[in-house]
């Protein structure tokens, strides 16, 4: 059962984000979703939704990446940094994809996060948006804010989610999740946080 805490802050959230908060990745599949996350690592959306703007139409499926030519691939997402590495694990992915899954993408966090390129954040981010499935990604963005509203006081992504996940109803894990990484990435900032808009800031580590 969630506090009264939990439920005005999130109520906040409601009003400034809506009652289904979005990804602000773009994507149109399964694929397109899990290549965009693994791409948007150290890596801005804007820029990844820039580059996956050209990239989905050149390959649309899974056994397109699986037989892509990785100096071609790299230089497709180049701009998202971290290029040879993301390239390499995208089409070691897929092959494992093709060979040990039938072409579908495990709906399981535990199974995803074995697999080439991603972590346990990536694969809580594609359960929890693509098959609508309680899981919570700690990102940045999730680290602060939880931290400074007192959620937590731990600096570990592991230990966070296991505090988040004790402190909120599991149907609310996905969205809850959201709410946190775009107050993080809209107001809740690591330099200069908006404080002074801010409804929820009598809840804040830094109002003490």
């Amino acid at each position: 059962m969630e506090d009264e805490k939990i439920i005005s802050i999130f109520q906040y959230f409601e009003s400034l984000f809506g009652k289904m908060p979005k990804c602000e990745l773009d994507y149109a599949s399964d694929i397109d979703l899990l290549v965009a996350i693994i791409l948007s690592a150290q890596c801005t959306d804007k820029r990844v939704n820039t580059v996956t703007r050209t990239l989905f139409q050149k390959y649309r499926t899974i056994g397109d990446y699986a037989d892509a030519n990785t100096s071609e691939l790299e230089k497709e997402i180049y701009s998202t940094g971290f290029y040879r590495n993301k390239s390499k694990n995208i089409i070691a992915l897929c092959k494992i994809l093709q060979k040990q899954f039938q072409g579908k993408i495990p709906d399981e966090v535990c199974v995803l996060e074995k697999l080439p390129g991603i972590g346990r954040k990536t694969a809580s981010v594609f359960v929890a948006e693509f098959y609508n499935k309680p899981a919570i990604a700690v990102d940045t963005h999730v680290i602060r804010v939880s931290n400074r509203l007192g959620f937590t006081t731990s600096k570990n992504p592991y230990i966070i989610e296991k505090d988040l996940a004790g402190l909120w109803s599991p149907q609310n894990w996905g969205r809850y999740h959201l709410y946190m990484v775009l107050f993080g990435r809209y107001y809740c900032k690591a330099i200069s946080p908006k404080c002074e808009d801010c409804a929820i800031y009598t809840h804040c580590n830094k109002n003490k």
